[in-house]
């Protein structure tokens, strides 16, 4: 135990430190950064990038011999087709596009920002036969920045463009809110699908206040502006409220759900529990179980793949900020785990 403490005054030093370093930072950047620009779309063509890979593995385990009869084949077989679309006059046939997004979700949600961008740059170019993908990994978080995130998703649907989403880890409570807007959800065999529920909880220091003689006041206008609080004596009523309240919430989300997936049983899936990809499969919850690299490299043929990446260019204040914040998660999680070896 003496351990832990020991560390612990460490963190509490680490961070002191790291303030008083932001504050001269802050100071010294604020003063001398420049406007930077703002974010930019970077456009990935997939097909190339999977061209790329296949050819790289051919130079690695072919010989020269080998490698030149293959090239000289495919540059034969090009200009065959050449010729016979010359021939016949024919224009060549237009590949539909396929444009892939990607949703990596935390608590807030907070790529919505860039995910409305990359949407609104597709539909500006996107004709009816083309189609979108967007792979998903999000555990959940506050409903309102959820609700925004599938809006923005419902966008694609409301231009009639073939939706499709790909769960290769997880998609969770809003991440699952998500993906049902999907004309199509497939998932990874083990990845985690459902926890159709919602949640609240805070801690109380009522008690820890009242022993130590320090006295909680808090004012409203409106029966039910607050209703539990973190400082102040909860009452039954309080706590009722916010149950309701839980339950209106858990009552919409099962509509959205029920609207975007007509087949599901959502009183059976609503429960709060989670699901692997197989047990989904069987529950309607999902429509197909694969990988996203699975879906991609089986669409090559098929479809030209573009992926869309808004790039946010970051200051040096704010690089400055992410590079301290992580040190002190990273010491944060070095300290639960010696506390959970101590404990066990």
């Amino acid at each position: 135990m003496s351990e832990f403490f020991f560390s612990y005054g460490l963190f509490i030093a680490k961070v002191i430190t790291g303030l008083i370093a932001l504050v001269f930072a802050v100071a010294i950047v604020g003063s001398s950064r420049k406007k930077e620009d703002g974010s930019k779309l970077k456009v990935t063509n997939l097909n190339e990038k999977l061209s790329e890979l296949t050819d790289a593995v051919k130079v690695a385990l072919m010989d020269k011999k080998e490698l030149k009869k293959e090239l000289k084949l495919e540059q034969k077989e090009a200009a065959k087709l050449a010729k016979q679309s010359k021939k016949t006059g024919a224009k060549e046939k237009r590949k539909p596009k396929l444009f892939v997004l990607n949703f990596d979700g935390d608590v807030r949600a907070s790529e919505v920002e860039t995910l409305r961008e990359e949407i609104t740059a597709l539909l500006s170019v996107a004709q009816p036969q083309d189609e979108v993908l967007l792979r998903l990994d999000n555990s959940g978080g506050m409903v309102h920045e959820h609700g925004l995130a599938a809006s923005q998703l419902q966008r694609i649907k409301d231009a009639n463009l073939t939706f499709t989403v790909v769960i290769d880890r997880v998609a969770a409570s809003g991440g699952y809110m998500m993906a049902c807007v999907a004309d199509k959800i497939i998932a990874a065999p083990f990845a985690i699908i459902g926890s159709i529920g919602v949640v609240a909880q805070l801690p109380n220091f009522h008690r820890l206040l009242d022993k130590a003689g320090i006295d909680f006041e808090q004012h409203t206008a409106g029966e039910f502006k607050r209703t539990v609080t973190m400082f102040g004596k909860n009452g039954e009523k309080e706590r009722e409220k916010l149950r309701t309240e839980l339950q209106e919430t858990h009552n919409l989300f099962q509509d959205f759900v029920s609207e975007n997936r007509s087949k599901l049983d959502v009183d059976k899936v609503s429960t709060g529990e989670h699901w692997y990809g197989k047990q989904a499969l069987a529950l309607n919850l999902v429509d197909e179980l694969k990988t996203s690299d699975e879906f991609l490299t089986s669409s090559v043929d098929v479809y030209d793949i573009y992926e869309l990446t808004m790039e946010v260019k970051q200051s040096l204040q704010d690089k400055f900020l992410g590079g301290l914040f992580s040190s002190i998660d990273r010491i944060k999680n070095r300290l639960n785990d010696e506390q959970s070896a101590a404990r066990y």
